[in-house]
């Protein structure tokens, strides 16, 4: 209800819940006075399946007083918890405050275990079978959704098993990017491109810069009216991890392959964003999981016990 910046919606919702209670209360009292004619042999003149007759006994004493009994811990339940408006109930509970509290029991069941690896480096994490099962299941739990069970993601989620990085492949780097998470926008380029030949043109030259197949006329006639993409990229297309440019001459296409794709990034722009996992994952959690990305792609030696 705090979506609200008034109280009516407030009032509105409360009086709605405390007058459908009173309501149930005046229906059990009326249907409970309230006597059906019935016939000479007590039934309502009803009849299924030829022979079957309803009867015109009375509601069961026991089974009345359960439904008052019911409309009695409604009542009680909404003085204890919230339900009526933006009334937090007596014992002020939330749900955000019970997954809070539930958070902090498992950080601290958790934290011995973490605890054994805070002091290691990632290189040497990743080599550790027993870091890397802990680090696996935290990447299925926070991570694979987009980035594929096996970390090699698909169309628009990066591949962290091979050694392309937007940002950076070191282990400090994929710890901050965990950390803070990640923001890469492209604006769109294709006015200061040029028009659409040109922006043609220019696809056809970034094709070139990976030896992908391309029109090597156009490619050529692109390379100038690629500097508009130089700032970011680099008059050599390998990028910049500083602001997530892709290294263009490297064949590994995040966003699709091919002229049109190319063609509709510059014309369109593209933002991508990774979540940061800071206050989702301690510290500790991230340490370890940081080191298993990074074992994705860096065959570590195996730790000998």
């Amino acid at each position: 209800m705090s979506d609200f910046t008034g109280n009516f919606w407030s009032v509105f919702v409360a009086g709605l819940t405390l007058v459908s209670i009173v309501a149930c209360l005046v229906l059990l009292w009326v249907t409970a006075r309230t006597r059906v004619a019935s016939d000479a042999d007590n039934t309502t003149g009803h009849v299924w399946d030829e022979d079957l007759r309803e009867m015109n006994n009375p509601m069961p004493r026991w089974w009345m007083w359960l439904f008052v009994l019911t409309i009695v811990f409604s009542l009680l339940y909404l003085v204890a918890y919230p339900g009526l408006g933006s009334y937090q109930g007596q014992l002020n509970w939330s749900t955000a405050g019970n997954y809070e509290k539930e958070m902090s029991r498992a950080r601290e069941q958790l934290e011995p275990l973490y605890a054994q690896f805070a002091a290691r480096k990632p290189e040497d994490l990743a080599g550790d079978p027993n870091a890397m099962a802990i680090g696996e299941r935290v990447f299925m739990n926070q991570c694979s959704q987009c980035h594929g069970s096996d970390g090699r993601g698909s169309k628009g989620f990066p591949n962290l098993a091979d050694r392309d990085w937007l940002w950076g492949g070191e282990p400090a780097q994929i710890a901050q990017s965990i950390h803070q998470g990640r923001t890469g926008a492209m604006p769109p380029m294709g006015a200061a491109v040029g028009g659409s030949d040109d922006v043609k043109n220019v696809a056809h030259y970034v094709l070139s810069l990976s030896k992908a197949p391309h029109d090597s006329l156009r490619a050529q006639l692109g390379r100038g009216k690629f500097t508009a993409c130089a700032a970011c990229h680099g008059m050599d297309g390998k990028g910049n991890a500083a602001l997530g440019a892709p290294n263009l001459t490297d064949d590994v296409w995040l966003h699709g392959w091919g002229e049109q794709a190319i063609v509709n990034i510059i014309n369109n722009g593209k933002t991508s964003q990774m979540p940061a996992q800071q206050g989702k994952l301690t510290d500790a959690q991230i340490h370890v999981l940081s080191a298993y990305v990074w074992g994705l792609s860096n065959k570590a030696p195996a730790v000998r016990h």
